[in-house]
């Protein structure tokens, strides 16, 4: 049975390469093509995730141990067997490279399997003494040992410190929690935790965000209460940015850049239901998706529309009372859980600060005088994050940043960044503009 999960990460994994799949996506449905009980499931999530997470750490070892050069199909092979030997305690060294040489040849690599054999035991052999990556306390050292771009290494590193940036890496390759909203319209937060007693399912709650609870792992449709809409998931750190624009009953709210409509059904539930809110996003496809999640959810107050946040609408001139404004990003805070983000590259999101300048620029005329214009990220760069705040204000007066508290988390400037490592969220940016005009 362990190798139908090794051989379901494995398919994932070429999807992912192939295909440009997200993750997550070509795991779940590898695991439901394999038909995979839980614990095989765990086993291929986390293999495919710690090849996705640590891919040049991995090749950096296995090309220490082979002089030829791998064919792809059979590197991501290799590269599954190295996962098991350097990043696992639990599955035993010739398990590791018995079933991984089984799938080269149950995989079109029949003739690699001698060589696959020869360079896994090289390497289980010298697992506990492997020798040094290079240049340690360099920006290429944190790039092979965390795999993650150089490019990204050094522009952390120039933001933060050699520190924080190393801390930042290693976060992103643990595995991440999983975080939940109870929908009080349905169900109170005790008689949900109840049901996740019952379940026997470990959760932890969090004062200051009523019904946030989190979770290790698992899979969100087998937790009491899906089908019923008694949750949805959403990061600590989002559920956070909804709570600081404080949405309240009877107001009405514009959500610009909805998908895949978390804020919007964190505002409509923090609002009894009542109010409006209007859904908005540049992709009309999208928009099925927050339909769907608010009828499960049994929300009624959210209207959608296809709109494109960076052209003005004249109906909606200061229309609203709270203006939430997540703009499309470079998403490097979220590496943790699409560990395929990290492949983008410092050309690919040089055109991303202008477009969220420009969203800026027009969705905050859309804010009624008194109003809040709520900015979040999911991404941790200063260019897109407290660099685009500072620019906005300098282009308009009209709006002032507004500190804010949550527990113990307190904003400087009126902005708040998440870190993984310092917070336990997704890296996440928020920023609260108040319209004093």
């Amino acid at each position: 049975m362990g190798n139908q999960a090794r051989q379901a990460a494995l398919e994932a994994l070429q999807r992912c390469r192939r295909d440009g799949a997200w993750s997550a996506q070509a795991m779940d449905a590898a695991i439901k093509k394999y038909d995979l009980n839980r614990r095989d499931a765990a086993l291929a999530s986390r293999l495919t995730l710690g090849v996705l997470q640590n891919s040049a750490y991995l090749d950096y070892y296995l090309d220490l141990f082979c002089s030829r050069p791998l064919e792809k199909g059979l590197r991501d092979i290799l590269r599954l067997g190295a996962c098991q030997l350097l990043l696992t305690d639990r599955i035993p060294a010739h398990a590791a490279v018995g079933e991984t040489v089984q799938l080269c040849r149950e995989n079109g690599c029949a003739r690699a399997a001698g060589l696959c054999n020869a360079v896994l035991r090289k390497l289980a052999v010298a697992r506990n003494s492997l020798p040094e990556i290079p240049e340690k306390g360099s920006a290429q050292y944190l790039s092979l040992r965390y795999s993650h771009p150089l490019w990204l290494c050094e522009r952390i590193i120039r933001e933060h410190d050699y520190e924080f940036a190393e801390a930042f890496l290693a976060k992103n390759n643990e595995p991440a929690p999983l975080s939940i909203q109870v929908n009080t319209l349905k169900v109170s937060v005790d008689d949900y935790c109840r049901a996740l007693d019952r379940a026997e399912i470990p959760y932890r709650a969090f004062p200051a965000l009523p019904g946030c609870l989190e979770l290790v792992g698992g899979s969100v449709t087998a937790l009491p209460g899906f089908e019923e809409g008694l949750f949805y998931v959403q990061d600590r750190a989002a559920r956070t940015a909804v709570e600081i624009a404080a949405p309240a009953r009877d107001m009405r709210v514009l959500d610009a850049c909805a998908a895949p409509g978390g804020k919007s059904f964190a505002a409509a539930i923090r609002m009894e239901n009542r109010g409006s809110i209007l859904s908005c996003d540049v992709q009309e496809k999208k928009l099925k998706r927050i339909c769907e999640g608010a009828a499960r959810l049994g929300i009624g107050m959210i209207e959608t529309r296809a709109m494109d946040g960076r052209v003005f609408d004249p109906v909606l001139e200061a229309a609203f009372d709270r203006v939430l404004c997540d703009v499309p990003c470079s998403g490097f805070g979220v590496i943790g859980k699409r560990p395929e983000i990290r492949n983008k590259s410092e050309a690919e999101i040089a055109n991303l600060p202008p477009i969220q300048a420009a969203i800026l620029d027009n969705v905050c005329r859309y804010v009624k005088p008194g109003g809040v214009l709520l900015y979040s990220t999911c991404t941790v760069l200063e260019a897109e994050n407290r660099g685009q705040i500072r620019a906005f204000l300098s282009r308009h007066t009209e709006f002032a940043a507004e500190d804010f508290q949550l527990g113990d988390l307190k904003s400087s400037g009126g902005c708040y960044e998440f870190w993984p490592q310092l917070d336990g969220t997704d890296g996440f940016f928020i920023a609260k503009l108040r319209k004093i005009q």
